[in-house]
């Protein structure tokens, strides 16, 4: 059974304590695997390790650095296959959704912001009266990266690759359930021979090695993707310090589609909208609200194709879905779907466990569920359930879906379908998201400010705005006679 280790000043070493915990294959519910349980000593061993290696690190040009990330990228890329296979195991997703999205885009994360580095530059403004100004960047030492495990290499890219960029050095942390690639990333880090201490890699549990991550006097900033929940802890440990932070958490996002929509594009985007990944993503649309006129009509094709989905072996090619990611939320799903059941909801497919044969009996899987009959203000339609969840309502004006839509507390991502373009952007701009998209869902631009408002987000990831967060910014100001 493979020993997963953690990666400390470019070393692969066993938790100081010699605890482990259990990693299990959520297709077959079994433990494969085991995880270093770390604690506050391991965190900081890591961190003095990460302080040790900072001036060195910041010291070496963007060229420099980005040409690191750029090995990086290619020793996963070396090895895509191993790495797909990963997360597959450890997560449940099927292969060639890993294979397709998650290694790929891990790639091209590190690739992006080696890039987006080299033309980070200082910013200059100059006026008689004001004298020459010049915004200059410089990096801001030790910092924490926290990922999930929805999404565990491409998202733990995501926070690392903009991090080194500016030239920080990091302690990351990814989710104990999902530990697998981060793992094989460490390897990576090895072979490629990053400096050691530039990047440390931490596994464990939240409330064992959190604390730490979010309040030692080394740690500069924290950047974290997960729930809600956490991200609150992480405010209230590290606002009193007056630590930078950076939170990306939960969503409740909206599918809004009116009459005069390309119907057969928005069911077909709709359906991979709401269940990708099982459901497992931030931004996958939970909520589907349907012009009246349409509804009907909507609804049929819809159900259609969510019947032509499949729940099965992550590992074959005809699956569309895998396992949900763990035990713990496999019941958490299925809790939310009888609660929806209390609350006046009638299952239109889905709603009861998956039960596959052999090796995959005691798997974790669940099927594409789709829910009516509920009121946008239920505690279904409030809260994140995070699995392959979504429910249809009808709306009749625009002031009625707009105002149902912004109801929840969250505000993560919204899509619209509609071939009125004034219409969709009037909408757009009504609707509390950090991300709306128009007649399409995910599409990605890595560019472009990301995150969410209310209680999905604080601060913006992406392109310069990634940077921007992990530099320390200094205005100069000259004097022009």
């Amino acid at each position: 059974m493979d020993r997963i280790l953690n990666l400390i000043n470019g070393q692969l070493v066993p938790p100081i304590g010699g605890s482990y915990l259990d990693n299990y294959n959520p297709a077959t519910g079994k433990k494969y695997s085991l995880v270093p349980a770390s604690k506050e000593n391991d965190v900081a061993m890591a961190i003095e390790a990460a302080q040790k290696s900072f001036p060195a690190w910041k010291r070496l040009t963007k060229k420099e650095r980005a040409n690191y990330l750029r090995l990086l990228a290619s020793g996963i890329e070396s090895r895509m296959d191993e790495f797909a296979l990963a997360e597959c195991l450890d997560s449940g997703k099927p292969l060639k959704l890993a294979r397709q999205v998650d290694i790929p885009r891990s790639v091209l994360n590190l690739r992006y912001f080696a890039d987006e580095l080299e033309k980070f530059d200082e910013e200059a403004y100059s006026d008689i009266g004001s004298g020459e100004n010049v915004v200059h960047y410089s990096p801001l030492g030790v910092v924490t990266c926290i990922s999930p495990w929805n999404l565990p290499l491409y998202l733990l890219t995501w926070k690392i690759a903009p991090a080194l960029a500016a030239g920080n050095t990091v302690v990351a942390k990814p989710s104990e359930v999902t530990p697998m690639t981060a793992y094989l990333f460490s390897q990576v880090c090895q072979e490629i021979k990053l400096p050691a201490g530039v990047l440390n890699i931490i596994h464990g549990k939240g409330p064992d090695v959190g604390p730490t991550l979010c309040t030692h006097p080394l740690i500069k900033a924290v950047s974290f993707t997960g729930s809600t929940r956490t991200g609150k802890e992480i405010i209230k440990l590290s606002a009193p310090l007056l630590k930078k932070v950076s939170l990306e958490m939960g969503g409740k996002n909206p599918t809004i589609v009116f009459a005069d929509c390309d119907l057969d594009k928005a069911v077909s985007t709709s359906v991979r909208a709401a269940f990708t990944n099982q459901g497992q993503i931030c931004l996958c649309g939970s909520r589907l609200f349907v012009e009246k006129n349409i509804y009907q009509q909507f609804k049929e094709k819809f159900l259609e194709k969510v019947r032509e989905l499949k729940v099965g072996n992550p590992l074959e090619e005809s699956s569309n879905l895998g396992a949900l990611v763990s035990k713990e939320h496999f019941e958490k799903v299925q809790g939310c779907v009888e609660r929806a059941k209390s609350e006046g909801g009638v299952i239109l497919h889905g709603g009861t466990r998956v039960l596959l044969d052999n090796e995959m009996s005691e798997g974790y899987f669940y099927p594409p569920t789709v829910i009516e009959n509920l009121s946008p203000y239920c505690s279904t339609n409030q809260e994140e359930i995070f699995g392959p969840v979504v429910a249809l309502m009808s709306f009749e004006t625009e002031e009625e879906v707009i105002e149902w839509s912004n109801s929840t507390n969250y505000g993560l991502s919204a899509s619209i379908w509609t071939l009125d373009l004034a219409k969709a952007k009037r909408v757009a701009c009504q609707i509390d998201s950090g991300v709306v998209w128009i007649n399409t869902w995910m599409l990605r631009d890595l560019r472009t400010p990301f995150g969410g408002v209310k209680e999905s987000g604080l601060g913006r990831e992406g392109g310069k705005y990634s940077l921007r967060f992990f530099s320390e910014m200094k205005n100069i100001c000259t004097a022009i006679d």
